[in-house]
């Protein structure tokens, strides 16, 4: 998300239950027989007994000493491990393109030529033994920062800076002899996606209606991508963005009343704070009504060919997509698992229609072309934090996705997923954000990251979300019936509530089992697992060390052993920043992370190169000392 957001409600404790009443309200023989001490963990954590005794099993994945909470303005990994930055904002990586200015009077030309803003997810593509290329998320940028003037006087060309600032990042890097990695300024991938690139529209909603605007009659070519945070992957080479908040881009002088799916998409006349509406028509909501419809999507780039057109791929849905977890099932369908971030907002999935042939790359690369698209329902026994779970078909002329309803086609239906989502009866979730496949492929987390919202109408507490008011987050998992991902049912728990058990002695607002005084974190956000099965876990929260989050610090980096439930804090971040992105070299021996928003409104950072510098977004380079595998 584009920042912390500050919760001034209480959170009051929930009511202490006897262990008797736990077991019986869904403490399963099947948790036993796991043999995780964190699922046991999640239904004991209520007690102060329980808490007491409860504890992980230690990890055999889990090498390295873990780092304290730190509220200092800088990037600390454990001891035996360097930290580098490899790329930060401004960086020219075009050829031609200047090197970043202090003074923000930069123009949109020099812009567009240079390493975006705000880092986020990311991903590798290896070259060679020694050689990759790193596709990076620039989800949005901070105006007090990008102009001097500080977005207080905007121009045309601030805006087209803006925009240029946004998109996507494609540039190579090199590891050196000493194992160090550089990134190449020219390099011959090298390549800028903006808000005004040339897209393609594909899918069941390309050329409908709700897409032509007076720019693009035929519905078909839309320009640019912006607010993208997270990512995916493909087999077959591509690179998946994904735009999440892009309502915020758009507004209008004009007050009137606005059409279908503007109230549930965020959008409204007021502007947000970008005014790109003053400059640039089409962002103007009253002028262009359609053009909204043009974003929410997966995006599809192939970062082997600087020149190719990327794809909107409309039939995984439109919302405020996190990020896209691909994964192949065992019958050779594409999976891919989508999160919508925001309050009471909904887990989805995408099966392909047509199976991958590894044979074949050509022919898979329009494998999300077709498909089907499902939205997830969690039950559960009441008060019982595992249950059982069905994904929910969001095929027109199914499950009361009718003309009748309101849906006169399947491009409505995609068009308007979360509706489409709301008349299945899918459940409402604590903003849903980064979803990760394990390496076996049995088992998938996602991040809970918050939601003050809990337990208001249409957002009840139970199941997965567990809280009123929940404003530390959690991570639930799920597995997909006889391990098959395009399986219509699985069963699920809970793998962490993060808390605060420095503040809350006993109850859920504590955590459960797995966390503890020297682990404790709020808003899980990104999330990966590495190729031996660690789950990394990245927070975007409330970094204010105050109430609620008193002791809790700057924004973090965790590792988690699946199996066992241990977590461990690996890295702090600099002041006021989100932790989020994260690659492996194949060898798993360099991590490449992103620090976004160092220094956000004005807050006192000098992140990464400290004096009296502006702070900016960066990727850092982690290495063990030795050359050994992160983590273990």
């Amino acid at each position: 998300m584009s920042s912390f957001e500050q919760y001034s409600e209480d959170h009051p404790e929930l009511e202490q239950t006897g262990f008797d009443r736990l077991i019986s309200k869904g403490l399963s023989r099947r948790n036993f027989l796991r043999g995780s001490a964190t699922a046991m963990g999640l239904f004991l954590a209520a007690t102060p007994l329980a808490r007491a005794v409860a504890a992980t099993v230690p990890s055999s994945l889990l090498g390295f000493k873990a780092v304290p909470t730190s509220t200092a303005d800088t990037f600390v990994v454990p001891e035996g491990y360097v930290a580098r930055p490899l790329i930060a904002w401004g960086d020219p990586i075009l050829a031609g393109a200047p090197e970043f200015d202090e003074s923000g009077l930069q123009d949109a030309a020099a812009q567009a030529g240079q390493f975006g803003d705000n880092t986020d997810g990311m991903s590798l593509f290896p070259l060679d033994e020694n050689r990759a290329l790193l596709a990076v998320n620039n989800e949005y940028t901070n105006y007090e920062y990008l102009f001097a003037h500080q977005g207080k006087a905007m121009t045309a060309d601030d805006v087209k800076k803006a925009q240029a600032a946004h998109g996507v990042s494609i540039f190579e890097i090199r590891r050196q002899a000493d194992g160090s990695w550089h990134y190449v300024r020219d390099g011959q991938y090298n390549r800028r996606i903006t808000a005004y690139t040339e897209m393609e529209l594909t899918g069941p909603a390309a050329g409908h209606d709700l897409l032509k605007t007076a720019a693009d009659p035929a519905g078909r070519k839309v320009l640019g991508t912006f607010n993208n945070c997270a990512n995916g992957q493909t087999p077959w080479g591509t690179y998946l963005t994904c735009e999440e908040n892009f309502n915020g881009y758009f507004a209008s002088a004009s007050e009137q009343e606005l059409g279908r799916g503007a109230k549930r998409y965020g959008l409204q006349t007021k502007d947000y704070g970008y005014q790109w509406y003053q400059h640039d028509e089409r962002f103007d909501l009253v002028k262009h009504p359609n053009e909204p419809h043009r974003f929410g999507w997966v995006v599809e780039i192939d970062p082997l060919d600087p020149s190719s057109t990327p794809k909107k791929r409309t039939a995984l849905g439109r919302f405020k997509h996190e990020n896209a977890a691909l994964t192949i099932d065992g019958n050779g369908h594409v999976v891919v698992y989508l999160g919508d971030d925001e309050r009471g907002e909904h887990l989805y999935k995408f099966v392909s229609k047509n199976r991958y042939n590894p044979d074949n790359q050509a022919a898979n690369r329009d494998l999300l072309e077709e498909g089907t698209l499902y939205v997830a329902r969690f039950d559960a026994a009441e008060g019982a934090l595992e249950g059982t779970g069905e994904w929910l078909e969001l095929t027109h002329g199914k499950n009361g996705l009718t003309a009748e309803n309101g849906f006169a086609d399947q491009a409505e239906v995609l068009i308007f997923a979360r509706e489409a989502a709301t008349r299945v009866g899918a459940t409402t979730m604590d903003r849903p954000e980064w979803v990760a496949v394990h390496p076996d492929n049995k088992s998938v987390c996602c991040t809970l990251t918050n939601n003050k919202n809990r337990g208001k109408e249409g957002q009840p507490v139970g199941g997965p979300n567990p809280r009123e008011k929940n404003n530390y987050g959690q991570i639930v998992r799920w597995w997909p019936s006889q391990a098959e991902h395009s399986s219509t049912t699985f069963t699920w728990d809970l793998f962490v509530l993060a808390g605060n058990p420095q503040l809350h002695q006993d109850g859920l607002y504590a955590g459960s089992a797995n966390i503890n005084q020297d682990n404790f974190f709020n808003s899980p956000d990104g999330i990966g697992f590495d190729a031996e099965g660690r789950l990394w876990i990245q927070t975007d929260g409330n970094y204010s060390n105050e109430g609620d989050y008193v002791g809790m610090g700057n924004n973090q980096m965790l590792c988690a052993d699946p199996a066992t439930g241990e977590i461990r804090r690996f890295a702090t971040g600099p002041i006021a920043c989100e932790i989020t992105g994260l690659a492996f070299s194949p060898d798993q021996r360099t991590l490449f992370v992103g620090v976004q928003h160092p220094g956000e409104e004005l807050a006192p950072s000098h992140f990464p190169a400290g004096g009296n510098s502006k702070p900016r977004s960066t990727i850092m380079v982690v290495q063990r000392e030795d050359g050994g595998v992160i983590g273990s």
